[in-house]
């Protein structure tokens, strides 16, 4: 086995405990929108990009001018609304810590968009500790496809066999 030069987390769901809030600001963006979409089935459904989410429960593409305000609207009901509930898991900062101390290397791979990103970090209180996240935007496809984890090994050099991916979602 090679040696571990890296651990790469996802943030929602993994450092911070926000799947539920992206859930209903997405169940409340589609409401809006005239779409009847249960949180529940949406929560399933969290950890993969919104690109996917989109289509998967409403039939809208993201890139149509519907899907565009949809998200967008998502995005504002996310963080005005339930952003400012959010909290950390606990010691999630000690964790993060430990990590580095040891010497290894600490990513972020999260599907967030990068502005959404920085501000998940600092609930996560740990926006001081990361050099570089890899975001939505990094990436060509979002999760589940690998293109975000790939980024993120990437922007550290690593090969896959040196790094351990930590996540909430199969």
């Amino acid at each position: 086995m090679a040696h571990l030069r890296a651990v790469i987390f996802d943030v929602d769901g993994t450092l911070i405990d926000s799947n539920d809030a992206h859930a209903r600001a997405w169940a409340d963006a589609f409401r809006e929108y005239g779409y009847d979409v249960p949180v529940e089935r949406i929560r399933r459904l969290i950890g993969m990009g919104g690109d996917k989410l989109l289509p998967e429960v409403s039939g809208v593409e993201k890139e149509s001018d519907l899907g565009k305000k949809i998200d967008e609207r998502r995005q504002k009901i996310f963080n005005e609304q339930y952003l400012p509930t959010l909290h950390a898991f606990p010691k999630v900062r000690e964790l993060v810590q430990h990590i580095q101390r040891r010497g290894l290397e600490v990513g972020i791979a999260s599907s967030a968009k990068g502005e959404e990103l920085g501000k998940l970090l600092k609930v996560a209180q740990i926006d001081d500790l990361i050099e570089a996240a890899t975001s939505s935007s990094d990436a060509k496809e979002s999760k589940p496809d690998p293109d975000i984890v790939q980024a993120a090994m990437d922007k550290r050099g690593c090969p896959v066999e040196q790094v351990i991916m930590v996540g909430d979602t199969p």
